[in-house]
């Protein structure tokens, strides 16, 4: 299993794939849906012009895209990955989509007697980079165990969550902690700093506490600097709390801190914050407390 399709280059998608060309595989991009960077094409990377291309080139084809219509329509389209699928092959999508369309998709690839196994990513641009993303699977545990030692390229905490779905369901899972801690550390941040007390220092005292996290440490620090260049976009949060939201109503579930986390990031993008990294979400509380952390 040495050629492998790749489609969706982006913030995550890009590392993810040089980390596939550094550990021996061949990638095949397609031209039709988001160009290959220059510095991805070469000796081990090839441009096809289309996914249904990409899917003939290859044994399995990744996708790393926005969301749950970018999926369909890199799957199912007329030049779609599925009008090259050949029997035996496995599309590994490793984008953050609906778990009740995955499950779709994955039934209209088995009728055609190739494998789909959901995989999508938590750990951010510098999880991707660093090859550390925690990677949530649904699938059959015989394609997931075939297609494992290219996640072991991407990620370390890699796990088969279930059967084909449940994987995204672990990520949409994933998005509601991750929202709502940031959420509790800025209003904790904010509270220390309208009290009078450095946000700086509560926040070292606080990483050798009980409450210390990976996002109080890592997004903790990002408000407190004010460095809210993206690692994950607010938009793509967003995208994900709806996720969470439409299932919690199918469901009759009512998840009230996951409204509020993702009515924060509504102000966001109220104040052209869209693009902003999701710690970003302090300045939707500062915005209405009238009151910055950094002064």
């Amino acid at each position: 299993m040495k050629n492998i399709g790749f489609i969706g280059t982006g913030i995550m998608g890009k590392p993810m794939a040089k980390n596939l060309q550094d550990a021996g595989y061949t990638l095949y991009f397609s031209e039709h849906f988001e160009p290959a960077p220059a510095e991805l094409l070469g000796e081990k990377g090839f441009a096809c012009p289309t996914p249904a291309a990409v899917a003939e080139a290859a044994e399995v084809i990744i996708t790393m895209v926005p969301d749950t219509p970018q999926v369909e329509d890199v799957l199912f389209s007329d030049i779609g990955i599925t009008k090259g699928l050949a029997p035996g092959k496995t599309v590994v999508d490793m984008s953050s989509i609906s778990p009740i369309a995955t499950k779709g998709f994955a039934q209209k690839v088995e009728e055609l007697g190739a494998w789909y196994i959901d995989a999508p990513v938590s750990g951010g641009e510098v999880g991707a980079k660093a090859g550390t993303l925690s990677i949530m699977a649904g699938g059959r545990e015989d394609i997931f165990e075939q297609v494992k030692p290219l996640l072991e390229v991407m990620g370390q905490n890699i796990t088969l969550v279930g059967g084909n779905g449940d994987g995204q369901t672990c990520k949409v899972a994933n998005q509601i902690i991750v929202a709502l801690n940031i959420e509790a550390v800025g209003e904790a941040l904010l509270f220390a700093s309208k009290a009078g007390a450095n946000p700086a220092k509560i926040r070292e005292a606080l990483m050798g506490g009980f409450a210390s996290s990976k996002i109080l440490e890592v997004h903790g620090e990002r408000m407190v600097k004010g460095t809210f260049d993206p690692g994950f976009r607010i938009q793509l949060h967003q995208k994900d709390l709806n996720l969470a939201l439409t299932g919690a109503r199918e469901l009759q579930l009512n998840l009230p801190n996951t409204a509020t986390a993702q009515e924060l990031f509504n102000t966001c993008a109220a104040l052209d914050g869209s693009g902003w990294d999701h710690s970003a979400m302090i300045k939707a509380l500062e915005h209405m407390s009238n009151h910055s952390i950094r002064g």
